[in-house]
């Protein structure tokens, strides 16, 4: 809207923003932060909060709206800004929706995983009953932005959690994706997916990891950013980790219980015949190059049977199961019996 652009940059009235950031990036990166909010002049509230998978609820949602009304902010012009990992986004990105029935809001992820994963799309959310993401809503922030330079002070088994989600893209839709992966891997690790202009024979691997992984995505989100088409290739990795993550809490992390399930799931590819021997190795031996756990003590088959029914449940009575045809390249299927996955489950544990 030009006049509201107009009274913003206008100096009639002083800019004013609402900021929620994590506690641990708060004190790695909150005096920046507030540096620069008090030299453009921006009357600004900080409100640093723990956000774990833990204190991913309500409770906290409602916290933030207390402090929202305290400041009072313009719920057309005054954007509330979300600093942090993918959980920071969910609860900050659901606030904002529940705040006047919509106030915008913007992401700017500081994990590898919230870069490639929850700074896309538009879903928000928080756990409830010991359920991951059960409240929730579709509300797109007004804008993303991507700084790789937070993900320099992330510790390394956070980068590769991040991996796990590149690689779902990867084998769902990418083959060149995983040539990177399998490649650059190690040094995307020990870099932290920082540019180096010294490294000419990386050609700048963690650019082109992060741009494929996040352009793969919004091929698939972005036709069906409500999620009223339920074939959905994302969902890869998100059938069984959901309840894995959610009892083991909090041993695993987000990208590890998805990466557990993807090994699974490949297993389950190869039992099918959908996959050789030799692209399982592949798979299998990717996944360890990017140091992601392939097998979990928790992940019994009582667990892999309660956590398809629970599928069934919320996806129209299918279980829409996406699995690799190939490397890069994917199917959905709703036939793979109990006994072929009760066979790839023990070739899974035995291996």
């Amino acid at each position: 809207d030009p006049q509201q652009l107009e009274l913003a940059t206008s100096g009639k009235r002083k800019l004013r923003r609402f900021i929620v950031i994590d506690e641990v990036v708060d004190e790695l990166y909150g005096s920046k932060v507030r540096e620069y909010f008090e030299e453009n002049n921006v009357q600004h509230k900080i409100l640093a909060l723990p956000t774990t998978e833990e204190t991913k609820s309500m409770d906290l949602v409602l916290n933030i709206l207390q402090e929202v009304q305290n400041f009072s902010i313009d719920r057309r012009t005054e954007p509330i800004i979300a600093i942090g990992g993918g959980v920071c986004l969910d609860i900050v990105g659901l606030a904002a929706s529940l705040y006047r029935r919509r106030t915008p809001y913007i992401r700017v992820p500081t994990t590898l995983l919230s870069y490639v994963d929850a700074s896309v799309g538009a879903k928000n959310g928080v756990n409830f009953l010991q359920c991951k993401n059960k409240l929730g809503g579709y509300t797109p922030p007004v804008a993303s932005f991507l700084d790789r330079s937070f993900i320099q002070s992330i510790p390394r088994r956070h980068i590769s959690n991040g991996l796990g989600e590149i690689l779902k893209m990867a084998l769902m839709k990418h083959k060149g994706l995983f040539d990177l992966l399998k490649s650059h891997g190690k040094y995307l690790l020990d870099t932290k997916f920082q540019s180096y202009s010294g490294s000419a024979d990386h050609r700048d691997a963690a650019l082109q990891t992060t741009r494929i992984a996040i352009e793969t995505m919004l091929e698939e989100l972005a036709p069906n950013l409500w999620e009223d088409d339920l074939d959905r290739l994302v969902d890869f990795g998100h059938l069984i980790s959901p309840e894995l993550e959610m009892r083991v809490l909090p041993s695993l992390m987000h990208g590890e219980a998805v990466n557990i399930d993807m090994a699974f799931m490949t297993y389950v590819a190869h039992a099918r015949g959908l996959i050789t021997t030799e692209e399982k190795e592949q798979i299998i031996q990717c996944m360890r190059g990017l140091e992601l756990p392939v097998w979990h003590g928790g992940c019994s088959w009582p667990l892999i049977k309660r956590a398809l029914m629970e599928r069934l449940k919320h996806s129209g009575g299918q279980p829409r199961m996406p699995l690799p045809t190939g490397l890069g390249v994917a199917e959905i299927f709703n036939d793979t019996s109990e006994e072929t996955l009760a066979r790839a489950y023990k070739l899974w544990v035995r291996d």
